[in-house]
């Protein structure tokens, strides 16, 4: 019985925190993937259904990263089975890219299929050097694609067509296509429906493996996608992802989701404001939760974890007054993150007084004051008194008083409040 192993979005040389280490994180989870899931496990091959790289230009130290691990495959005698991401693509016109010249290498075979001369498309046998299919000598056919972003549905009825006019299957028909379903995951546009698949399944494709979502699903028993191998967001932490190891049956497909191997965790804390804490109440309060989180055991400082913590609800002082830099580092300092995220997304206090719709301008001013003081936690006690004083300042220099005489009509007007 055939097995083989399928990950899809490893994104080699991610670098969205500006962290090394995290770049690292990576390269560790597609290796250990590998060594666990395809090697140890002794697959008959391993597919990468898109986006093995973050960016079309590439570091060498991240080059370098996916000869290692891909060099681990070959020696095993591990055929790697590859297609383009939108991340990784050839530009329209550009004749090579990363992932050609790793399969120039001998490291991969990167399948895609070729434009036939009346607009079509049609798949070539893989010569060792290019194609669009290939017959594996465990009885499996897979088939590739490329990225086809918008335009996907319209390509999909010619790639469903190029593969009815193949040579009868030896087995099963494993097919890449790095593209997304929808209702998998929030606020996705681009997303494909699942009729607009059909007419792949109709044109003999037994394991549809996608890429591109980095989030786990299965669908009708012959569409899968296993998600990223690491999480690129802290969204994504929450996610079920990993790499599906597969077997191949007359009984069917049995896709089981490993995640069972490298990955930074992640801790994802939340404080909630309720508008009568001071400045260093939010503070001391932060400390506090993140001690708590590392006392139940949730954040383990000695791994290093991805945290965030999110400040939310409202606060009674001007949000510009707490430091957030400060508390962040503070924050890290005390978790040993290797990347510590604070998200300070608390709202002032606002409040709103009933006007009468024949009130005077002075009824209107005081009420205003009024509620900017009563939003403020310090000074939500006297906001009536300090009120009539702003009035009174605002009079005062109307009348071009000296800034020394207003100066110190402030100092008596907090004195006295």
């Amino acid at each position: 019985m055939p097995r083989f192993l399928h990950l899809a979005d490893v994104h080699l040389g991610f670098d969205k925190y500006d962290s090394k280490e995290r770049t690292k994180d990576f390269f560790l989870a597609f290796e250990d993937a590998l060594q666990k899931y395809a090697i140890e496990a002794k697959v008959d091959f391993v597919v990468i259904a898109g986006d093995l790289f973050e960016h079309r230009i590439i570091q060498p130290n991240i080059l370098n990263q996916a000869k290692l691990c891909l060099q681990l495959l070959k020696t095993a005698q591990i055929p790697v089975i590859a297609i383009e991401g939108n991340h990784d693509n050839r530009p329209y016109g550009i004749a090579t890219n990363w992932l050609k010249y790793l399969a120039d290498d001998g490291l991969v075979m990167l399948l895609e299929p070729d434009r036939a001369e009346e607009g079509g498309v049609m798949f070539e046998m893989w010569d060792g050097e290019a194609g669009g299919y290939i017959d594996l000598d465990c009885g499996v056919r897979v088939v590739g694609s490329r990225w086809y972003g918008a335009s996907a549905p319209k390509a999909i009825e010619r790639l469903a067509e190029a593969i009815q006019q193949l040579p009868p299957s030896p087995g099963q028909t494993v097919m890449l296509f790095h593209q997304g379903l929808e209702g998998q995951i929030a606020r996705y546009q681009g997303a494909m429906r699942y009729t607009d698949l059909l007419p792949l399944k109709e044109a003999g494709v037994d394991y549809l493996a996608l890429g591109h979502i980095h989030k786990s699903y299965i669908e009708q028993g012959w569409i899968f996608n296993p998600g990223s191998t690491e999480a690129n967001s802290v969204e994504e932490a929450n996610y079920d992802r990993g790499v599906f190891l597969v077997e191949l049956s007359d009984r069917g497909i049995d896709a089981q989701l490993k995640q069972d191997y490298y990955q930074r965790p992640w801790v994802r804390l939340k404080l909630k404001a309720r508008g009568q804490e001071s400045t260093e109440d939010i503070e001391q309060s932060a400390i506090a939760l993140v001690q708590t989180a590392i006392q139940s055991g949730e954040l383990n400082p000695e791994i290093q974890p991805m945290v965030e913590l999110r400040i939310e609800g409202q606060v009674g002082f001007d949000r510009l007054e707490l430091d957030t830099r400060k508390l962040q580092q503070q924050l890290q300092q005390l978790s040993q993150a290797l990347v510590f995220l604070l998200k300070y997304e608390a709202d002032s206090v606002e409040f709103a007084s009933p006007l009468a719709e024949d009130a005077s301008r002075a009824q209107i001013e005081q009420e205003v004051f009024t509620d900017l003081l009563t939003a403020h936690n310090h000074y939500k006690n006297r906001a009536s008194e300090l009120a009539k004083g702003l009035i009174g300042l605002k009079e005062m220099q109307l009348e071009s008083r000296s800034e020394n005489e207003l100066y110190q009509f402030v100092e008596e007007l907090l004195e006295s409040a």
